[in-house]
C-alpha cells in the first residue's frame, strides 16, 4: 500500500509547481487562486539502488518499487474552516491522506500575486496551521459532546462490553485533546500512550498528521533565507522550537529538471 502526501499551502505558493515536480503529470500551475479544485493525484515510485541490485542479483523479471501517492490540493484562505474558498471541499481532501508537505513560500515577485500582499513564511504557516486546528476543533467538540452523553447512558455494570470499552477510551482521549485544539495547538502535540494513539486514529483530525515544511525559493528573484533579515529570523525560531521537519527546495528549477532525460 503506499504513503499518500497532500500538498497542501496558500494559493500562488508554488504547490501545482512541486506536484509537476515530484510527479511529471503537468498540471496546471497558474498565477491565480483555486485554479486547482478537484485534487490532481499521481503516484511515484521511489528510487533505491537496493531493489535494482536485488533485482540483478534474482534475474528477476518484475520489479514492484515502494509507491508513494501525491495529492495536489487547492490552496486554503484565511476562514477555510467556516468554508470560505470551497475550504470544507479542500479540508476534506487533506482528511483523506496520511501525511502533510505544507509548502510555504520564500520569495518576493510581483508578477505572482500573494494573497496577503507580502511574503512572510511563518505568517502563512501561522494561516494555514490555525484553519486545520479550528477545522479539527469543531469536529472534536462535536464528537466529545455526543460520546459524553453515549458514555453516561452506558448501563452500570462491573464489566464493561468492548464497545462501552472503545466509547470511553474515545472520550478520554477527546479530553485529552480538544483543550489543546482550543488553545489553538494541534492534536499531534499531545501526550498520548500507544493505546491512545489507536482510539486518536479513529477520529482522523488533520493536525494529527505528520508535517513537512516545504520552504519553497525562486531562482532570479528576493528569497527570504538569502536575504537573512527579519523575516528569515523569525522563521527558523518557529521551526527549531516546534521541532518541525521542514527542507528547501526551488520547485520551479526542479520541474524545469523533471523534464530532463535521466541519463
Amino acid at each position: 500500500m503506499s504513503l499518500s502526501i497532500g500538498i497542501v499551502g496558500l494559493p500562488n505558493v508554488g504547490k501545482s509547481t512541486l506536484f509537476n515536480a515530484l510527479t511529471k503529470k503537468g498540471v496546471p500551475a497558474e498565477n491565480y487562486p483555486f485554479n486547482t479544485i478537484d485534487p490532481n493525484i499521481g503516484v511515484v515510485a521511489v528510487p533505491d539502488f537496493r531493489l535494482d541490485k536485488l533485482a540483478a542479483m534474482s534475474h528477476s523479471e518484475k520489479k514492484v518499487p515502494a509507491a508513494v501517492e501525491f495529492v495536489d490540493i487547492a490552496g486554503l484562505v484565511k476562514g477555510a474552516s467556516e468554508g470560505e474558498g470551497l475550504g470544507n471541499q479542500f479540508l476534506s481532501h487533506i482528511r483523506e491522506v496520511d501525511a502533510i508537505a505544507e509548502v510555504v513560500r520564500m520569495f518576493d515577485d510581483e508578477d505572482i500575486h500573494h494573497v496577503h500582499g507580502e511574503t512572510d513564511p511563518l505568517h502563512d504557516i501561522e494561516v494555514i496551521d490555525l484553519e486545520l486546528v479550528l477545522a479539527d476543533m469543531q469536529s472534536a467538540e462535536k464528537r466529545l459532546e455526543r460520546v459524553e452523553r453515549d458514555a453516561k447512558s452506558l448501563p452500570a455494570r462491573g464489566a464493561q462490553a468492548g464497545g462501552d470499552k472503545e466509547l470511553v477510551a474515545e472520550r478520554d482521549v477527546l479530553r485529552k485533546i480538544v483543550p489543546v485544539l482550543q488553545a489553538g495547538k494541534a492534536a499531534r502535540m499531545v501526550p498520548l500512550d500507544a493505546k491512545e494513539r489507536e482510539s486518536a486514529k479513529a477520529l482522523h483530525l488533520l493536525t494529527m498528521k505528520p508535517v513537512l515544511y516545504v520552504l519553497n525559493r525562486k531562482s532570479g528573484t528576493v528569497n527570504v533565507d538569502a536575504e537573512g533579515g527579519e523575516r528569515w529570523r523569525t522563521l527558523q525560531q518557529f521551526l527549531n522550537s516546534s521541532g518541525a521537519q521542514w527542507t528547501i527546495v526551488d520547485a520551479g528549477v526542479e520541474s524545469d529538471l523533471s523534464d530532463v532525460h535521466d541519463d
